[in-house]
């Protein structure tokens, strides 16, 4: 039998638009022969849809949507779609089987992930009772995303006669995350006993990014068929018996795939939330060029609009590298000098400033005069801001509150200062757009003469390497030590991410592209006594 795998781009919300396009695809899949359809997890109303599943109006019109696909698919064709069900017996994250113009049976969630991301358990109900279908002779077991991470439906589904699991998913991109999938695949293979068809999603949707890449693994833990990621469309796999076979496609090394999950992010937060384009600073450093090498990627360059907005402070080679980078891209440039606004705020403040000597007050000023400039151009253009600022950065509070983290979409907020330069390195790679001295030259803010970021930071090797054991791995101040970090440096590291956690709570959102951002993976309370450095030595 040929099986059909949907990798569909949902809006969260956009029931009428999804729904068309689910029935686009089930037409789609009936004329190429195609015997079932598997669309992803929540595809109906898109995922995360978060609490607006709690509302009884938002349940009944995705299920007014499911009638109509019912009604409207062909009805030859097994379609799986995804939905959020309401009934006497709870919320449901479910879905349902679709064929001869009805809903023939229905399959609800059991495992609800309540961790890094994930809040199912906090608006769903879990049901543990199998769903077995016939589908060309070949009896298909349901599970949906997070059931095959854990022992239990997998086992179920084949104790009620399956011979095939069907696993649709809203799994998001981190690094390294299709490894993961496939080692549960194979756990679950062990397990149950059953090849596997796993179906995503591809697309953004606020912080995450959908990265596709659905595949089928045969009994003996083989990958035997795998789509591409970052790629919409219907692929097919052929069934016969626990054999299978598909599309070939090669996924991407881990810069490569950040690249790749950068783009989506700002392509569709900009698409689904209507921006007209987008403009950002272009600063003449490595983070605003490789955010205007996304933006670009992503939107077009008739789309984006970047400013220079110099200072006193603002070295020549700043500015000519800033032209050079828009002349080859051929976007939109403005600049804009900031010497007057920022001369009129110091005028203003100057007498509550008397007597008291310049410090980062007046450095932050001048962030906050291009922020302000910035947000102005969104407003009277109905542009996105991109913020430029990077996870170091973020991490530590190397940021100026309404200065530099002004904007609406911060597309390096889960890249780390290092990965900013393999990133940069390897868009050159595709084509020489980052002229080479911007990623040549020591980084910095130039808010103050002869200014480098290592003025008030470790070297970033350093520092990312302290960050990610400290954020994303939740070690010790005594376990990082331990790995051969000065204890001065791991106290100072540690303090400055405790400190900025009232900057990042205000800080616009980014795409995640590690198993740990700052978003809703890492919910750390603002005011807080704990110091975990501060038995060090």
């Amino acid at each position: 039998m040929k099986l059909g795998i949907a990798q569909l781009n949902p809006t969260v919300g956009d029931i009428a638009g999804n729904t068309a396009q689910l029935l686009a695809a089930a037409r789609e899949a009936q004329a190429a022969g195609a015997a079932l359809l598997l669309t992803p997890e929540m595809s109906i109303c898109g995922y995360p849809a978060e609490d607006l599943v709690l509302r009884a109006d938002f349940c009944a019109a995705c299920a007014a949507a499911l009638q109509q696909i019912a009604q409207d698919a062909p009805p030859e064709l097994a379609l799986i779609v995804g939905y959020p069900e309401r009934s006497d017996q709870g919320l449901f994250n479910a879905v349902a089987l679709v064929r001869g113009g009805k809903v023939e049976s229905v399959y609800r969630k059991h495992h609800l992930p309540n961790h890094s991301v994930f809040d199912e358990q906090r608006v769903f109900d879990s049901d543990d009772r199998p769903c077995v279908f016939v589908c060309d002779g070949i009896r298909f077991g349901l599970n949906i995303c997070g059931d095959i991470w854990e022992p239990g439906p997998a086992v179920r589904a084949q104790e009620a006669g399956a011979e095939w699991l069907l696993v649709p998913n809203a799994s998001p991109f981190h690094l390294n995350k299709e490894h993961q999938r496939y080692a549960v695949a194979r756990s679950r293979i062990l397990e149950a006993r059953l090849p596997i068809v796993y179906a995503n999603m591809v697309g953004g949707q606020d912080e995450l990014v959908f990265d596709g890449a659905s595949f089928a693994m045969n009994a003996a833990g083989e990958v035997v068929a795998q789509c591409p990621a970052w790629q919409a469309g219907l692929f097919y796999f052929d069934i016969a018996g626990e054999s299978c076979s598909g599309p070939q496609h090669q996924l991407q090394d881990e810069d490569a795939a950040v690249y790749a999950a950068l783009v989506l992010a700002v392509r569709d937060y900009s698409a689904k939330n209507n921006f007209r384009g987008a403009h950002l600073g272009l600063s003449g450093g490595i983070d605003s060029a490789l955010t205007l090498a996304i933006a670009v990627d992503a939107l077009g360059a008739d789309k984006v609009h970047a400013v220079m907005m110099p200072s006193d402070y603002t070295a020549g080679i700043s500015v000519e590298d800033s032209r050079d980078m828009v002349q080859r891209l051929g976007v939109r440039y403005s600049e804009i000098p900031i010497k007057p606004v920022f001369d009129a705020f110091l005028a203003q403040l100057a007498g509550e400033f008397a007597g008291r000597a310049a410090d980062t007050t007046e450095e932050n000023l001048q962030a906050r005069t291009r922020g302000t400039l910035l947000m102005a151009l969104s407003n009277k253009f109905g542009t996105l801001v991109l913020t430029t600022g990077n996870k170091s950065e973020m991490a530590t509070g190397y940021a100026t509150l309404y200065g530099d983290m002004a904007g609406g979409f911060a597309v390096l907020k889960d890249v780390a200062k290092t990965r900013v330069f393999r990133l940069a390195n390897y868009r050159n790679g595709l084509s020489s757009i980052i002229p080479q001295r911007i990623i040549d030259r020591p980084p910095s803010a130039e808010l103050r003469p002869d200014q480098t970021d290592q003025d008030s930071l470790p070297p970033y090797d350093v520092l990312d390497a302290i960050l990610m054991a400290y954020v994303e791995r939740d070690l010790s101040a005594h376990d990082i030590v331990a790995q051969g970090f000065d204890a001065a440096v791991v106290r100072k590291v540690i303090r400055l991410v405790d400190l900025a956690e009232y900057k990042r709570r205000q800080a616009p959102p980014g795409p995640r592209i590690t198993p740990r951002g700052f978003g809703k993976d890492r919910r750390y309370p603002i005011t807080s006594k704990y110091r975990p450095e501060g038995d060090l030595p």
